[in-house]
């Protein structure tokens, strides 16, 4: 018998947030992310400039996997990793 657990899913998609807004419910969001739950940004172009932040203010913290790489949406899936 095998058991597997369902992380679960935050969405953040960034078209539908005020300008302005964007990067601090992202980064927020990812400060309170908990180990067993996911976070998902949908954006008009590539997050990378968020993938680099992260790398630097906490890096080897998170895991990255792009879903989908455009041209109209990018989705990213950001993971904490084990410490």
């Amino acid at each position: 018998m095998s058991t597997e657990t369902a992380s679960k899913e935050i969405l953040i998609d960034v078209r539908a947030l005020p300008p302005g807004t964007c990067r601090s419910a992202i980064i927020r969001t990812i400060a309170d992310l908990p180990t067993d739950t996911d976070l998902v940004v949908a954006a008009p172009h590539d997050p990378a400039p968020l993938r680099e932040y992260l790398d630097v203010a906490h890096p080897d913290a998170f895991g990255w996997s792009y879903l989908e790489e455009g041209p109209d949406v990018w989705r990213v899936r950001i993971h904490r990793l084990a410490a």
